[in-house]
């Protein structure tokens, strides 16, 4: 009679015993090594049960080793963006300047003036500063921030509709009651807010007068969401939104504009279509302009709001806005990412528009140097993309080193991704890419240290 696969199984304190698994203790405690430690061995079991085979003891210990790694070292684990998306929302967008990052901390290891009035010696208002910010880069009267742009749109409407069941109408076009990321429907969001829906238009055609002939006693607001994420192209109408304005105005009732990835430059002066802009929102008569702060505004993740000055403080004063709080450390890089702007150097110093601004030349350098350095790869002429959700469709030229596998291209771009670099590429017709439009500056030299340590699976 042989005996029992599950016999082999080391034991937790042989385990702990091992001398990589026992390295860990030393840097964590030994209970919670010893706690990975069973899961894994539960996990043998399991197997045992599935293959009837033991794993060895060795092969465990590394898989507690790896957990451990995996699991308690720094997260996220910074990456190196080669894919050519310059928004990349599963990179984490936008990537913050040294300067934003510097806010942040400063304001994270000291005490501060977060909710206090130094001159006066009394409680002040963690919103008045971000207030003054929001009103001088976008021309509104006011404005808050919350933790993103979705949480923006809900308070939003709660504050001005959902709050009064006597009127608690938002008019909105069809071709406007879309869904964008991970789920987040403007529908779902409004029937949280405690407002009522009422559609008007067509998906592809919808006129001011749509909007006029839905009104009623019970309307509290327009909402004019921008399609962040998709394009409608042929037969099609959209109205102005200083139309709504007018009809917003003639009928007493807000008008609010969901501007999703929200700007304050213009994207013609980059060679791309005309994104509407923060300012143009305000002053083409926006009651209350929405925005994110990841996107094309190029900070940390949040939700701005600009607006007349009462409308916001109807919004802060909503019980919903303690909920949504923004937290000191994003509150002081979103308030670094608008100064940038004020100061007029956001190409210099908010890392996505130094992608953008980047000259052809610049890029195509990079790509030659990393060729140069492993003595392979193609420079080839190829197309950025923004991402994120905003200026869908829409691409810049650049140029990438394009290289060939000696196997495979998965095989290649998943050995350049678990390197110690982690360095991200795109694969294109069996090819791998690497485009440096995408990459930060500093970070070439890693690129070329990624490369070269993976030459061997590059065909010459």
């Amino acid at each position: 009679m042989t005996d029992s696969p599950y016999r082999a199984l080391p034991s937790v304190d042989a385990l702990l015993n091992d001398s990589h698994v026992n390295a860990l203790i030393e840097e964590f405690s030994r209970e919670h090594v010893a706690d990975v430690a069973r899961e894994v061995i539960n996990e043998a079991r399991l197997s045992i049960a599935n293959s009837g085979s033991a794993p060895r003891s060795e092969d465990i210990a590394r898989q507690v080793v790896d957990r451990v790694n995996t699991t308690w070292s720094g997260w996220p684990t910074p990456v190196i963006n080669a894919t050519g998306v310059v928004i990349h929302t599963n990179l984490g967008r936008a990537p913050m300047s040294d300067a934003l990052l510097t806010a942040a901390l400063r304001s994270s290891s000291n005490y501060s003036d977060l909710e206090f009035d130094i001159q006066s010696g009394k409680r002040g208002s963690r919103n008045a500063h971000i207030s003054r910010l929001i009103a001088q880069t976008s021309g509104a009267e006011a404005g808050i921030a919350v933790n993103n742009n979705a949480s923006g749109v809900l308070l939003t409407l709660a504050a001005l509709a959902g709050a009064n069941p006597e009127r608690n109408e938002v008019v909105i076009s069809r071709g406007e009651a879309v869904e964008i990321g991970g789920g987040f429907r403007i529908p779902d969001v409004m029937r949280q807010s405690g407002a009522v829906l009422v559609e008007v238009g067509t998906t592809n055609r919808t006129y001011a007068r749509d909007y006029e002939d839905a009104i009623t006693p019970r309307t509290a607001a327009i909402l004019k969401v921008h399609p962040s994420n998709f394009t409608v192209e042929g037969f099609t109408h959209t109205a102005e939104l200083n139309e709504l304005a007018d009809v917003a105005r003639r009928n007493s009732v807000a008008l609010v504009n969901d501007l999703g990835s929200g700007c304050l430059v213009d994207t013609r002066r980059y060679g791309l279509e005309h994104e509407p802009t923060v300012q143009e929102s305000v002053s083409s008569g926006a009651n209350v302009t929405l925005f994110s702060g990841d996107k094309l505004l190029g900070g940390p993740q949040s939700g701005l709001i600009a607006g007349d000055e009462d409308l916001v403080v109807k919004i802060s004063k909503h019980p919903l806005a303690r909920a949504v709080r923004i937290d000191k450390l994003t509150l002081a890089a979103i308030a670094e990412t608008l100064i940038t702007y004020i100061r007029g150097d956001h190409e210099s110093n908010i890392p996505i528009w130094g992608m953008i601004s980047a000259s052809e030349s610049s890029i195509a350098d990079r790509a030659q140097r990393w060729s140069d350095e492993i003595g392979r790869g193609e420079i080839q002429r190829t197309r950025s993309a923004i991402g994120g959700g905003s200026l869908p469709g829409q691409t810049i030229p650049s140029t990438s080193l394009i290289l060939t596998p000696k196997n495979s291209a998965d095989e290649l771009a998943s050995a350049l991704r678990n390197a110690p670099e982690h360095l991200i590429a795109r694969i294109e017709d069996d090819r791998v890419i690497l485009d440096p439009r995408t990459v930060l500056p500093d970070k070439d030299d890693l690129v070329a240290q990624a490369l070269i340590a993976q030459k061997e699976l590059i065909s010459e």
